[in-house]
C-alpha cells in the first residue's frame, strides 16, 4: 500500500520494537507466525515519506498480521506516530484494513481505542490535516474510532466497511448480515465517504487536497478591490427576481468551474445523510484557500434539514483546519414537508445560524441568486456580506408574502418592491458589504460574472485577519444594528 501511494523511496519508518504485553507462551507463538507470515512485526506501520514532493505521515494496517488487529502494542505505536506527526506539523494520511480490536488481549486493547481517538483528535485541534483511506476491510473499533475522523474520507472500491463483522452477526444473530450494506459504494452513498478510489489514485487526491490547503505564500499581492455599490440603473424588486429564476443563470457550480485556481468536492455529512441540496468543497478563490457551501440551484429537492447539516459539517472543518468559510446563497426556499418537519428542518436552520455567528474562522457570504426564507437565512451572517447585483432576500417568495398581506399572489411584484428585497436595498440598509454587477444579467455572461464575483470573493478573505478576536463581537453588533434608526 505504501509503495503504492508514496513517492519511491521516500519511505521512513517511525516504529520501534513493539512493547512486549503478555507471557502467555500460546499468543507469544501466534505472534510469532503473524511476524512470519506479514513480515512485519505489528499490525500497524507507521513512518513518513513524500507525496508528490510533500512531508506527509502515515498510518498503515497490515492485514496479514491477525487480521490488522489493534492490541495494546499496535495502539501504543500509532499513538506514538499520531504525537510526532503533530509536533512535527505534519498532514497525517491513515490507511486502515483491520477486524477491529484484537481479541486475544480483551479488554484492555479494546480501551485502548480512545487512546488513538485523543490523539487524532489533538492532531486536528493544532489545525493538521487527518486524511483517511478505509480499505478492505475497515471494521469494528478501527471503524469506530481513527476510521471515521478524518476531515476527508475516501474508500476502496468493494471494500466492506462497518461496525459489525459479518462474521460476528452471523454468531449473534443465526443469519448472514444484509448484502450490500457494509460496501465502500454504499457508505458513499449515505453521505459517509466522500469517494471511492482505487489505491493508485489516492496520492493524486492527497497531492490534490494538500495544494488547497496551502496559504497564500507571503509576498502573495493583494486581490484589486472590487467595485462597491450597486451599478446604475436598478432593476425593479420584479426584473430581478424574475432575473435569478432564469435557468441558464449560473449558481455555483458555474462558479467553481468558471472562475476558482482550484476545487475538491465533498460528499454527505459523514454521519449517514447525503443530502443533495448542498455543495461542499474545498476551493481556491486566487490565492486564498477555504471552505466552500454553496446551495445547488439544479438540486433535484428543496433544501432539506440533511443539506444543513452537510453545511454543519462544513463549518466544522473550517474550524479544525482553520481556513475561512464562504457561502453562496441560491434557494427559492427550504423543503416544505412532512419529512423536513420530521427531521428537524427549523432546528437545523437555527443551529447553522448560531454556528455561523460563533465560528472562529473568517467568514464571507455570497447573495448568488435568490434567497427565499430560513434556508437562505442559515448561510447568511458572516463578517463581509456580498451580493450578485441581481439577487435578493425575503422571507418568503413574493407570491406567497402578497397572499398573505393582500390574500393575492398577483400582487407579488408589488410587495417584493415595498419590502427591500433588492441587493440594491440590502447594501443600503447595511445588509451587504459589496454588490458584484451584472452587465446587466448573469446569464448573459456567466464567465464575466463569475470572474468578477471569485476576485470579490478573494479580496474580501484576504482582508479579513484569521486571528482577530474582535471579529466575533463585530458580527453580533452587525446584526444587532440592523434596521434601527440612525
Amino acid at each position: 500500500m505504501l509503495a503504492t501511494v508514496l513517492d519511491a523511496g521516500s519511505f521512513r519508518s517511525w516504529d520501534s520494537t513493539p512493547v512486549a504485553v503478555s507471557t502467555d507462551p500460546r499468543y507469544l507463538a501466534e505472534l510469532a507466525a503473524a511476524r512470519a507470515r506479514s513480515g512485519t512485526d505489528e499490525s500497524v506501520i507507521t513512518g513518513e515519506g513524500r507525496i508528490d514532493g510533500r512531508r506527509v505521515a502515515v498510518l498503515c494496517s497490515e492485514f496479514t498480521f491477525l487480521g490488522g488487529s489493534i492490541g495494546v502494542a499496535a495502539s501504543e505505536r500509532l499513538v506514538q506516530a499520531i504525537e510526532r506527526a503533530t509536533a512535527e506539523r505534519l498532514p497525517l494520511l491513515a490507511a486502515t484494513a483491520s477486524g477491529g480490536t484484537r481479541m486475544q488481549e480483551g479488554t484492555v486493547a479494546f480501551l485502548r481505542m480512545a487512546a488513538i481517538t485523543a490523539a487524532v483528535t489533538a492532531h486536528k485541534a493544532a489545525g493538521l490535516p487527518y486524511l483517511v483511506y478505509l480499505r478492505h476491510p475497515t471494521t469494528g473499533g478501527v471503524f469506530a474510532s481513527w476510521g471515521s475522523l478524518g476531515h476527508i474520507t475516501v474508500a476502496e472500491p468493494h471494500a466492506l466497511i462497518g461496525f459489525l463483522g459479518p462474521k460476528v452477526y452471523s454468531a449473534l444473530h443465526g443469519e448472514r448480515f444484509p448484502s450490500g450494506v457494509q460496501t465502500a459504494e454504499n457508505l458513499q452513498a449515505h453521505g459517509l465517504v466522500d469517494a471511492v478510489l482505487a489505491p493508485d489514485e489516492l496520492a493524486g487526491v492527497v497531492t490534490h487536497v494538500l495544494a488547497l490547503l496551502d496559504p497564500p505564500q507571503p509576498g502573495t499581492p493583494p486581490a484589486p478591490t472590487p467595485s462597491r455599490g450597486p451599478v446604475a440603473p436598478e432593476l425593479t424588486a420584479w426584473q430581478a427576481i424574475t432575473a435569478t429564476r432564469r435557468p441558464e443563470r449560473p449558481g455555483v457550480h458555474d462558479v467553481l468551474r468558471l472562475a476558482t485556481v482550484d476545487h475538491v468536492g465533498l460528499a454527505g455529512t459523514g454521519e449517514g445523510e447525503a443530502g443533495d441540496g448542498l455543495l461542499l468543497a474545498l476551493a481556491r478563490f486566487g490565492a486564498q484557500p477555504c471552505v466552500l457551501l454553496g446551495q445547488d440551484r439544479g438540486a433535484r429537492n428543496p433544501l432539506g434539514p440533511a443539506d444543513l447539516r452537510v453545511a454543519r459539517r462544513g463549518m466544522r472543518l473550517a474550524t479544525e483546519l482553520r481556513l475561512p468559510l464562504v457561502t453562496m446563497i441560491d434557494t427559492p426556499g427550504a423543503a416544505l414537508d412532512p419529512a423536513a418537519e420530521e427531521g428537524g428542518l427549523a432546528g437545523e436552520i437555527a443551529r447553522c445560524i448560531a454556528d455561523l455567528v460563533d465560528l472562529p474562522v473568517p467568514t464571507v457570504s455570497v447573495l448568488l441568486g435568490q434567497g427565499t426564507g430560513g434556508g437562505a437565512l442559515a448561510l447568511l451572517p458572516a463578517d463581509r456580506v456580498l451580493a450578485a447585483g441581481n439577487a435578493w432576500l425575503a422571507p418568503l417568495p413574493p407570491e406567497g408574502a402578497a397572499a398573505i398581506l393582500h390574500g393575492d399572489a398577483a400582487r407579488a411584484p408589488e410587495v417584493a418592491q415595498l419590502q427591500g428585497v433588492r441587493a440594491g436595498d440590502l447594501h443600503r440598509a447595511g445588509a451587504v458589504d459589496t454588490v458584484v454587477p451584472e452587465l446587466p444579467d448573469a446569464a448573459d455572461e456567466p464567465g464575466a460574472f463569475s470572474r468578477r464575483l471569485a476576485a470579490a470573493v478573494e479580496a474580501e478573505v484576504g482582508r479579513l485577519r484569521p486571528a482577530d478576536p474582535a471579529r466575533l463581537t463585530a458580527r453580533v453588533d452587525r446584526l444587532r444594528r440592523l434596521g434601527l434608526p440612525g
